[in-house]
């Protein structure tokens, strides 16, 4: 049983540390479940999945193709029973999820039972919709999520909007947040398990137990989705040559570099990995992983870097795993990565002058 380590400014600290009480308990990991491996398996297989009711809506984007997102509008919300100005929690899945996801529906019930609007951001192709151009995703490009911010700030300009990134999703909002610097639309970030260098992740997950574990299978998803959607993809990749990657890196070779115009997997990793780039951020932003995470390797964390910022604080545990962080006897429910969420969220929500001003973000700043 150990406290996580917080790694933030003094003020940022203080600020958690009222309005976000568990970080400053003691995370005690499953018993039974301890080792980060293990506890990213027994997730996977165990975790509930709590009943929730999407409104689906299909956006358009400027180079023709569709954007699938999911919506919890919370009209019932007692702490804001105004639609425009309710805030919204926009949740960003991993590589290969969308809003069926376990991690995904306990997000959207902490949120909601708080009172706020979600909003499930669904990569190209990833949610059963139909792909309408030869294009799909990947975590350097933010195109498509500056594209779903313009529309949810276009539907309720006067409502907060918060992104919340898992995996993946994680390094897709922290290279949109430092590329969009104060124009992001966003009151602050949050990340899950951020693969902070793509690089170092690729060559954790290429280890033979985790390649056999987790690498295998997440590219046998990959292929999958590019399966799925062979008739319009096959104008720009050769499908044939894609379906036979066995690696996430294979997957990328084949399929992400001559998607996004990148010369190497190497080059591409750079672009992706969000670690070097926190410094251009200008939103509160909070990233919590685990030691153990066989994705996000420990070596990669941006130690040094969080520590000369004023909005960035990084939580980090000894274990829990990749979307895990699974205690209790039987962790089926709610566990310390739900119990962080709803803080937080409820803490930028219901205290931004205070967040801001602890951050060393000016009112004016913020768009």
């Amino acid at each position: 049983m150990k406290t996580p380590t917080l790694i933030c400014s003094t003020a940022f600290s203080v600020f958690l540390h009222k309005h976000c009480p568990v970080v400053s308990e003691c995370f005690s990991p499953t018993p039974w479940c301890w080792g980060g491996r293990l506890q990213t398996l027994v997730c996977a297989v165990l975790k509930s999945r709590p009943p929730v009711k999407y409104h689906n809506e299909l956006i358009r984007t400027a180079d023709g193709g569709q954007i699938s997102l999911d919506w919890v509008y919370n009209e019932a919300s007692a702490p804001y029973p105004e639609s425009s100005t309710r805030p919204t929690v926009l949740i960003l899945p991993g590589i290969t999820g969308n809003s069926k996801q376990p991690y995904v529906l306990h997000a959207v019930s902490q949120a909601t039972r708080r009172g706020y609007r979600c909003v499930v951001f669904n990569n190209r192709g990833a949610a059963g919709e139909e792909l309408l151009t030869p294009l799909t995703y990947c975590a350097a490009n933010t195109a498509d999520l500056e594209c779903v911010v313009q529309h949810v700030k276009g539907l309720f300009p006067k409502a907060p909007v918060l992104g919340a990134g898992v995996s993946m999703g994680g390094m897709l909002l922290l290279n949109y947040l430092a590329r969009k610097r104060t124009q992001s639309g966003m009151v602050a970030g949050l990340t899950i398990s951020v693969p902070f260098d793509a690089q170092e992740s690729s060559v954790s997950m290429e280890e033979p137990l985790n390649w056999l574990l987790f690498n295998k299978i997440l590219a046998m998803g990959l292929c999958r989705t590019v399966s799925r959607h062979r008739k319009i993809l096959e104008k720009v990749v050769d499908v044939d040559y894609v379906l036979k990657s066995r690696t996430i890196r294979e997957f990328d070779e084949r399929f992400t570099i001559v998607q996004f115009g990148y010369k190497s997997s190497l080059e591409y990793y750079r672009d992706a990995s969000p670690g070097k780039k926190l410094p251009t951020t200008a939103v509160p932003i909070l990233c919590l992983n685990a030691a153990d995470d066989p994705f996000s390797p420990q070596n990669a964390f941006p130690l040094t870097i969080v520590q000369g910022l004023p909005n960035v604080a990084l939580l980090l545990t000894a274990h829990g795993g990749h979307i895990a962080f699974l205690d209790g006897l039987f962790p089926r429910g709610e566990t310390y990565m739900e119990r962080l969420f709803g803080q937080f969220i409820q803490a930028v929500f219901e205290h931004p002058k205070d967040i801001n001003k602890a951050c060393g973000i000016k009112e004016e700043q913020m768009s």
